[in-house]
């Protein structure tokens, strides 16, 4: 069987941790800050860890991650 492709879009969007779990950056940091409060920004500062649905769907467009 041929190899699978990964997408290419989510190989740099997403990191996969040791335990299985899916890394990402948090939405809403880009542009617009400024109606954005302090708090907001400094609690998306960094990365999060993806919910349960969504680390079904990133895997499979990760197949070998």
């Amino acid at each position: 069987m041929p190899k699978l492709k990964t997408k290419s879009g989510a190989k740099k969007r997403f990191r996969i941790t040791a335990s299985g779990k899916v890394k990402a950056g948090v939405a809403g940091k880009r542009h617009r800050l400024i109606s954005h409060n302090s708090k907001y920004i400094r609690q998306n500062r960094g990365t999060e860890v993806m919910s349960a649905p969504d680390i079904v769907k990133i895997k499979s467009y990760m197949p070998y991650a």
